[in-house]
């Protein structure tokens, strides 16, 4: 009996020096990968730029000269100035762990008004334009208001909203569209934005500038201000942030009003790329806003992502587009690809946040 009580420590000892030896075991095999996880975890915008790069190395190394001349990419920029302004819009929405599926309607409807009336009632451009931003700021705060103030899932009342202003949008303009030439004539301010800058072999508008330099205001914004961590805050855990004392349902209010008034420049915007106004352009800005965002990184989860992820996301949606076209390919795999970015980004989000748990 006393031996086995004398082994029985030894045995307790030899279990322990087991155990701690497969612990350590185990730290070494996921250190490299917990390393990854924390790596993309305070950086959200890494992964797509690293994506952004790889597309670019790619389409250069099959194109060639053709796809990296400054035109190109360029008109890259260009392509995507439209859906840079919408997203950012969208990303506020999306960090707040809400979604907005008005935003390309009321970015429509914004175009509408400053075309309507300029032309309609003969009244000056500037006047105009503002009445535009007071639409888009209007329908912003009444999706504010149902989401922060009634508590309507932020899904429903934008899907509404999307329909009312779409039904406006066809019945105040008639389904007229206004042309680039009268525009020219008359109202040349509201194609603003459209005007070109030539820089060597490069083009720029003043719609790109303008939308690059939103992104960078709103990342300073989200990432500098009080105003920015609440709204982080907000989406990670309402509840424990309004008991931290953020004022919910003002920021959220707030983040929609800044939603439209988004909106309404990406409409000004709209007006220059186009040339025209036209109450059918824009159809697709609500899919390809949600695309930026989600290829770009930002969790749909809301309280994650970086404002910077989702011009990325934008820029390799253009990168592939344009890349794609020049190749010669069905447009179909543009499409195609985009789809399989969008499950990859979501299941990457997905696997950050399990492991981060």
């Amino acid at each position: 009996m006393n031996e086995e009580n004398l082994n029985k420590p030894q045995a307790f000892e030899a279990v322990l020096s087991e155990s701690d030896t497969s612990t350590v075991q185990f730290t070494k095999k996921t250190s490299f990968l917990y390393s990854i996880q924390k790596l993309l975890h305070s950086n959200p915008a890494l992964v797509p730029l690293l994506v952004l790069l790889a597309s670019l190395v790619i389409f250069g190394a099959i194109l060639g000269n053709k796809f990296f001349s400054p035109f190109t990419l360029t008109l890259i920029l260009q392509q995507v100035a439209i859906v840079g302004f919408v997203g950012a819009a969208q990303t506020l929405v999306i960090i707040t762990a809400g979604i907005d599926l008005s935003v390309g309607a009321i970015m429509v409807l914004s175009s509408v008004f400053m075309g309507q009336i300029t032309f309609r009632y003969g009244l000056p451009a500037e006047f105009a334009v503002l009445c535009g931003f007071i639409i888009g700021g209007l329908c912003g705060f009444i999706n504010g208001f149902l989401v922060a103030v009634i508590r309507l899932p932020p899904f429903i009342v934008t899907l509404g909203m999307w329909q009312i202003v779409l039904a406006t949008n066809f019945l105040y303009s008639a389904n007229e569209t206004i042309r680039s030439q009268d525009i020219e004539q008359h109202a040349a301010l509201l194609q603003f934005f459209g005007e070109k800058i030539k820089i060597g072999g490069a083009v720029l508008t003043y719609g790109v500038i303008a939308m690059v330099a939103v992104v960078l205001i709103l990342h300073y914004i989200l990432t500098s201000t009080a105003w920015g961590r609440h709204v982080y805050a907000i989406g990670d855990d309402p509840d424990a942030a309004e008991l931290a004392g953020v004022k919910v349902k003002k920021t959220l209010i707030s983040v929609y009003v800044i939603t439209g008034l988004l909106c309404s420049l990406a409409g000004w915007a709209l007006i220059g790329r186009i040339g025209s106004i036209s109450p059918t352009a824009g159809q697709f800005a609500n899919i390809e806003s949600i695309t930026a965002v989600v290829i770009g990184g930002i969790s749909l989860f809301g309280g994650r992502g970086s404002i910077l992820g989702m011009l990325f996301g934008a820029l390799i949606v253009g990168v592939f587009s344009l890349g794609l076209r020049l190749i010669g390919t069905d447009p179909q795999w543009t499409y195609l690809l985009i789809g399989l970015l969008i499950i990859v980004a979501v299941a990457i989000d997905q696997w950050i946040r399990k492991v981060a748990s």
